[in-house]
Parts: structure tokens; sequence; C-alpha cells
């Protein structure tokens, strides 16, 4: 009895192709016998509608003279037409279908079903490590870095022609930069689409090669890169520079990331926008207040300490922190006072009457 190939489908006979195609992806998946709930059968049953009534020329020859004419079971399968007599049992009782896909990239076979193209390939990215001054870490600046990489040629600037020379059509994938390639595998033949081997995807090939690249556009080089650091940036954190990887011929650079490694200072550290410190102070100058001078990473600068200040208090010095935009954050001077470890006669003396008065 002959298959109706539309209620395999749930479509009606004057479905368009994409609702075909959009039936058809939900069944696949749903059948899929790599699945737990999969159903070899289904699977087969659905593949084999889907590549009827996905083709105009079989989907008229289906209409009108039924499921033999139109690449069914009693006309010859291809592409996607059936599984070419699979069964199942042939793996033995218990067999995994995991194990049947193994060697099988579904990712590209149905990328392909579905109306995928070839990937565009990307070259690999490439880290170094840069180390800063804390001072550079804080304000921003810029380095720059010799790298021997894979990088476009000069010569040909990445099209592999010899400089005047003409690029012609490729005649392996006639200027469209890929081809498709047809997989056989035990559940039938599956198309793929793949990057022209010739051309490399440009759909080009050069009349006259470039004698540096020898037509792949590519050459290992030394390329001097400029990094800029912004202000701020905190040791461990990563600078990406878009496209200074590796190149590759018709394809997209990889990246470089640079990895930031601050030298510590010996008096601030940075919290946010803030930069900390110690302020160390006499007891006498806690006591009635005075003036510090502070070396800040702008120079030097007075700093007001307030009479009575407690041991632990910090003084906020604003504007003299880490940039950002058009503002800065603060110095956080945390105040330590030092007591002294031996005393003179005359200031214990001092310090007696103080401690008569009350202090």
């Amino acid at each position: 009895m002959s298959k109706d190939y539309y209620q395999i489908l749930g479509v009606d006979k004057k479905a368009s192709k994409e609702e075909v195609k959009k039936a058809f992806r939900k069944l696949a998946h749903q059948y899929h016998p790599d699945k737990k709930d999969g159903n070899a059968d289904k699977f087969k049953e659905v593949n084999e509608a889907y590549s009827v009534l996905s083709d105009d020329k079989k989907r008229a020859e289906y209409d009108t003279y039924g499921r033999t004419f139109a690449g069914g079971q009693g006309g010859q399968q291809g592409g996607f037409g059936g599984f070419g007599g699979f069964d199942p049992s042939q793996f033995g009782q218990g067999a995994q279908w995991s194990g049947a896909f193994e060697d099988l990239d579904l990712g590209d076979i149905f990328g392909s079903f579905f109306g995928g193209k070839a990937r565009q390939k990307r070259g690999r990215d490439i880290s170094i490590d840069l180390e800063l001054d804390f001072k550079d870490a804080v304000f921003g600046t810029e380095r720059s870095v010799l790298l021997q990489k894979a990088s476009v040629c000069e010569n040909c600037k990445g099209d592999g022609a010899e400089p005047g020379s003409k690029l012609k059509t490729c005649p392996t994938c006639n200027g469209k930069g890929s081809v498709r390639e047809v997989k056989q595998t035990f559940m039938g033949a599956f198309q793929s689409v793949a990057t022209c081997n010739t051309c490399h995807g440009r759909g080009k090939v050069p009349e006259e090669v470039c004698s540096v690249c020898k037509g792949t556009g590519v050459r290992d080089a030394r390329k001097e890169i400029k990094i800029v650091v912004p202000s701020g940036i905190s040791d461990g954190e990563m600078i990406r520079i878009t496209s200074e990887g590796e190149a590759l011929s018709n394809g997209i650079a990889g990246d470089l990331y640079v990895k930031i490694h601050v030298k510590k200072h010996p008096q601030f550290l940075k919290e946010g926008d803030n930069l900390v410190t110690t302020l160390n102070i006499k007891l006498s100058d806690a006591l009635l207040g005075s003036t510090y001078a502070l070396e800040t990473l702008d120079g030097k600068i007075d700093v007001q300490i307030p009479s009575g200040v407690a041991f632990g208090e910090v003084i906020r010095i604003k504007g003299k922190g880490v940039p950002r935009g058009r503002n800065r954050g603060d110095i956080l001077a945390k105040v330590q006072i030092d007591i002294p470890k031996k005393l003179s006669k005359k200031a214990k003396e001092e310090i007696e009457k103080l401690k008569g008065e009350g202090l």
C-alpha cells in the first residue's frame, strides 16, 4: 500500500516548501534514532517523505503518479532519500546508537540538510603576558610588541596573486567558494558543504601565484602591534585585540589576548577607583593637628591632619585616585599614630602633667 507523504509529515497538500521543511525538522528531531526515545523506522519514513516533498520535480511526480515514480521504495534512493537498506538489527542485540554514529558528523549533515553553509574558518588566537608598572596601570599607557605570527601577505595583500596578475574564476567550484560533498554512510548518502580546497573559499584563483606566499595569501612574519592599556586596569585582567591573532587564507583572523601583570607599589594599593595608603604621624600631631607631605602618583601634596585624629581614621584626598573617564577616584590615607617606645625624662614629666589634667 502506497504511503501518504503529506500525512507522514502532517502537512496539507498545498503546504509550501518552508512548511514542509519546518514539519520535517520537528519530526526528525523527535524520531532521531540517536535519541533515547527515537524511532528508526519513523525517522526513515520521515526522511523518505521529505526527500520527495522538498524536491519540486519529485513532488510533482508523486502528486501525479504516486510514490513509486517519485524516488520512494520503487525508485532509486539518493541524497537524503532513505537509508539504503539500513537495518538496526545488524548491530546486534543491545547495540548502542551512539556507537553507530561515532564516525558520523551529524552537525555537518544536518547543517547542510537544513540549508546551512560551509563555516568560515578562523585563525588561531594568540595570548601573551605584559608586565606594567603600577603608575602605568593607574593612568593607562601604550605599549608595542613584536610578534612572529601568520600575517596577511604584504606582497599580494592577501589575494594570493602576484602584483599585476589577474584573478580568474575557480574551475573547481565555479566561483562559489564551496563545494558539495556526498558522504556514504550506513544511513544512506548525505550531502555537506565544504570550503573549496583549490581557491580556499575565495571563488577566484590567480593567473600567477604570489611569489612570496605561494598563493596562500598569508605568510609567517614579524609584526609590531600597538597595545592600548586603559586607565585603571587591574592585575590579571585581559585585553582582547580583535583580528591580531593568526591570519588565515580567506578566513577570519584570530584575536590577540594580552594578560596584564601589575607590579606592586611600595606605598599604594588599588581598591576600585581609589588608592589606599598608610599615613604615619606623631602622637603630638594627632593631638594638636599638623600638615604632612604625601608623595602621590601626581607628585607631592600637603595633607592637613585635624587635631584629635584617631588611630585608624581615614583621611580622604579627593581627585587623586584612579582616572575613570572625566572623573577620578580618591586617595584614602589611613592614619597610623607612632607611639614612642622610649621617653626622655622631660617628656615623661610633660606627659605626667597631661595625665593630671585627665588626658
